[in-house]
């Protein structure tokens, strides 16, 4: 299948060059991290859902300790839409912005049942008309729940290791997730990002990379880390 093939969008022209050292970068990166995957914690689609709309401006850490409590005491969607935002607040006190987030929560769920015969919806233009749902989290919930690759999620370890290695130079989300998407073939644009992620948090972190000591930045990556002797 083409990179390009049924894009959401027009995406950038690259040349095979390009493409070839893409390949490249990804199957050194899915030989470092075979078991990379989501790190969030969740057993159906809208539990997924739940848990990546917390995640914004948290930890999945953070995220992981409090959704256990939450999920017990609401199994199911239809159970959210018969409490209400100030119920669900004390289960997710200890995450940041987190009566927004119960909020945001409880108008999904609703609108999920009452629009989707309780279930998550599996199209990008259905989960956007979701409260607290933009792009990076319906490519989550589409890419790790069903399996379908719309787009690469672009959080701050997939901009950064993007950057470093060359893949982009855009410095916008948008961007950087069009010249990925340009890049690599479409059935690995989910996996594309929980590699990058793995290999943000494993070496090329944002602060005290450890990328000179890393063969696979040693080979790719740009950034002051790896000029350390």
């Amino acid at each position: 299948m083409s990179p390009t093939s049924k894009a959401p969008f027009n995406l950038p022209s690259k040349s095979e060059s390009d493409r070839r050292r893409a390949s490249r970068i990804y199957s050194a990166l899915d030989k470092a991290y075979p078991d990379a995957n989501c790190a969030l914690d969740y057993s159906s689609p809208h539990e997924l859902l739940i848990a990546t709309i917390l995640s914004a401006q948290s930890t999945d850490v953070g995220v992981n300790k409090a959704t256990p409590e939450l999920f017990a005491a609401f199994p199911r969607p239809k159970d959210y839409v018969s409490a209400s935002p100030e119920t669900i607040q004390p289960l997710i006190s200890s995450i940041g912005l987190y009566r927004n987030k119960s909020k945001a929560i409880h108008e999904s769920m609703k609108r999920i049942v009452q629009e989707h015969d309780g279930k998550v919806p599996d199209d990008m233009e259905s989960l956007l008309e979701l409260r607290g749902v933009a792009r990076k989290t319906a490519n989550v919930v589409l890419g790790n729940a069903f399996g379908i690759n719309v787009g690469v999620v672009v959080d701050t370890h997939v901009s950064r290791i993007a950057t470093r290695f060359s893949l982009t130079t855009a410095k916008t989300v948008d961007k950087i997730e069009r010249d990925l998407m340009a890049l690599f073939p479409r059935p690995k644009w989910t996996r594309l990002s929980l590699l990058l992620i793995a290999h943000g948090r494993a070496a090329c972190k944002a602060r005290h990379a450890l990328c000179h000591e890393d063969a696979l930045c040693k080979r790719y990556c740009h950034c002051e880390w790896c000029q350390e002797d």
